[in-house]
């Protein structure tokens, strides 16, 4: 998994503006009490990195992996 990726599922999941609000604030202990931006600034997988925002926000394993193509960046 990429970071952009992990970029497009966030703005897809939680919105463009709570994605950014998430990733920079929201503390996650699955990757060492780091944010998942702090956590990729140290080189934590994407994957991992992603798991652990969907696991802290109670998303759904079926929402968490596909955007639908109307909704992917082109």
């Amino acid at each position: 998994m990429r970071r952009s990726e992990l970029d497009e599922l966030a703005d897809h999941v939680f919105g463009p503006a709570l994605a950014v609000t998430y990733r920079r604030d929201v503390v996650l202990e699955e990757v060492g009490g780091m944010t998942a931006d702090q956590a990729l600034e140290h080189g934590v997988a994407v994957r991992a990195v992603w798991t652990a925002l969907c696991d802290a926000m109670d998303v759904p394993e079926r929402e968490r992996w596909e955007v639908p193509a109307a909704s992917r960046r082109r």
